[in-house]
């Protein structure tokens, strides 16, 4: 099998790490891919998110399977080209893309589903904003309507700043906030048929603590040893299978990766929001932890097969990943700084570039390299994953010192 990966970030890069070592996968072409990546693929460049550029990719190198990473293509209808050339490919069409890229359409979806999640309002009106902001009361949760690559909320129990958020956004969903730890779960679907992953929990604020500004992702951890028992066969009762039936209803049914983003109130679990494919960073370690061959599933949800794919298997142990960022990440991140370190296995390249002049590796974006470790349990994988962080050298750069801990030391308390 040929495989076209579409992307060019830490997730495209666990997901590179993964499809190689599946025995099916006779090629791997990513486009754009990075410098990581390209040790396992050949790379190819492309506007990711030009629908007729990358489905005349595909069709050039023959691919018989592609996967896309990122969420703009998805949202783009680059999945919708690619399957026009009678190409599988993993991801949803751009109708069943907008569970991300329209909060209120993934509410709406919700509503018509019975799905448990939090009230909210769609906004444009500044006076609308300020009525609903009253009517939830703080902590405000304001998230921008459309997509912001993981960056587009704010939590906060400043009146004013969820206001200037969402005048910034212009749409904007207003919602009350849930209490309780939050999880991932990632859930691969054909439309009909629906396999969970390994639930896992990332970090989102930029400190230690839970503290500073929404990130797209600052560290990560998987499994989940607070998480109730029974936890994902109520959410695939209770939210995906419901939502996945109400996509077929309005005939834009959802095949690829559904991101389901909960969190663990008292009244049990809510869904905080959907994703339309794999989050970054929880896919370095949800797939750290995979055993079965990953293109194989992924063709399978492609195709429509997914019914007859055997149970998944997973190894013993946890898996941690911790984010290292640029200097100024999330605001204005800097690039163009050397990095040194970066080659050792389980460093997931995220934002790099190399230089053209010498080769060196270069900082190319906010986050920018991943360490990510498994061990026989959380305490080991979350050293070894500080131990790959210490030995990178990046001027400038800043990490959480705070992943997986209180998982570790049972300090999360679910309500």
């Amino acid at each position: 099998m040929r495989v076209l990966l579409l992307g060019g970030g830490g997730r495209e890069h666990a997901l590179a790490l993964r499809l190689v070592e599946d025995p099916s996968v006779e090629q791997l072409i990513a486009a754009p891919g990075n410098p990581g990546i390209a040790a396992v693929a050949e790379l190819r460049a492309v506007e990711a998110a030009d629908p007729a550029a990358v489905a005349a990719l595909a069709v050039e190198e023959q691919a018989d399977l592609v996967v896309i990473g990122p969420e703009a293509p998805l949202v783009a209808g680059v999945a919708d080209a690619v399957r026009a050339k009678g190409i599988a490919v993993f991801g949803p069409s751009a109708e069943a893309a907008r569970l991300e890229g329209s909060k209120a359409f993934a509410k709406d979806v919700m509503t018509a589903a019975g799905v448990p999640t939090a009230r909210a309002h769609a906004c444009t009106e500044t006076e609308d904003v300020g009525l609903a902001l009253d009517e939830f009361g703080p902590p405000f949760v304001v998230k921008n309507d459309g997509l912001a690559a993981g960056k587009g909320v704010v939590v906060t129990d400043d009146r004013a700043a969820a206001l200037g958020h969402a005048r910034e956004c212009g749409r904007v969903v207003v919602e009350e906030y849930l209490a309780g730890p939050e999880v991932s779960l990632f859930v691969v679907t054909d439309g009909e048929a629906a396999v969970p992953l390994l639930p896992a929990q990332d970090f989102k604020r930029a400190g230690d603590g839970d503290t500073g500004p929404n990130t797209g992702g600052m560290g990560a951890y998987a499994p989940l040893p607070w998480a109730p028992p029974g936890l994902v066969d109520e959410v695939m009762r209770d939210v995906v299978h419901p939502t996945l039936a109400e996509m077929r209803r309005r005939g834009t049914p959802f095949a690829g990766l559904l991101y389901v983003g909960l969190a663990i109130t008292a009244a049990g679990p809510r869904v905080i929001e959907f994703n339309a494919r794999f989050g970054d960073p929880e896919t370095q370690v949800v797939l750290a932890l995979l055993e079965t061959p990953l293109a194989g599933l992924l063709h399978a949800a492609a195709t429509g097969t997914l019914a007859e794919h055997p149970p998944l298997r997973w190894r013993d142990g946890a898996a941690v990943t911790v984010v290292v960022a640029a200097e100024g990440y999330p605001a204005k991140p800097r690039t163009g700084d050397v990095i040194a370190g970066a080659e050792r296995p389980g460093v997931i390249h995220a934002g790099t570039t190399r230089r053209d002049a010498d080769g060196a590796l270069l900082s190319a974006g906010g986050r920018v390299l991943c360490g990510t470790a498994t061990g026989p349990d959380l305490a080991a994988a979350r050293d070894a994953a500080y131990d790959l962080v210490r030995g990178i050298e990046l001027a400038g750069s800043h990490h959480r010192s705070d992943i997986a801990a209180a998982a570790i030391d049972d300090r999360i308390a679910v309500p």
